[in-house]
């Protein structure tokens, strides 16, 4: 009897594991099945594109205006959220969208969250690019490997 109660939990805890993937193997497949044109979404190497046909076990995508390029359905790993829509603020006469970042932050956190409140990367002037060729030693040292002939 006492070696029943810990058989059984192991059952119990590579039964909860096995229902967990499989739910997540339903779900994959009923969302690769409802597949439609016109959906974005991404493939599992990271293509992005608007689904323009769908022929059996096949998905084209554009990924750009006449580009398009065929995919096995298994390759779609996710349906992409629809983007925000710009406002457009025509107040001062100048036609578009625009959207405006600050640009003060630049460091650490406060650009981290200067990309998840605007969406853009804060922009910087000037990037110091350090010369590490130049703090390099030429001399050989003992151990070094030899020279190649």
């Amino acid at each position: 009897m006492e070696m029943l109660l810990p058989f059984a939990l192991v059952i119990g805890v590579m039964w909860l594991m096995t229902s967990r993937n499989r739910k997540m193997q339903r779900q994959a497949a009923d969302f690769r099945a409802n597949l439609e044109v016109g959906q974005e979404v991404m493939t599992g190497s990271g293509l992005y594109g608007t689904i323009v046909a769908v022929d059996g076990d096949t998905i084209t995508l554009e990924s750009t205006p006449g580009n398009q390029s065929r995919w096995i359905r298994a390759a779609i790993a996710k349906l992409v959220p629809p983007a925000e829509e710009l406002v457009d603020d025509d107040v001062d006469g100048t036609a578009g969208a625009t959207a405006v970042a600050d640009t003060s932050l630049t460091t650490g956190d406060d650009a981290h969250r200067a990309v998840q409140d605007y969406g853009t990367a804060p922009r910087v002037d000037r990037i110091d690019v350090p010369d590490d060729l130049s703090t390099l030693d030429d001399r050989r040292r003992p151990g070094d490997a030899p020279e190649p002939r």
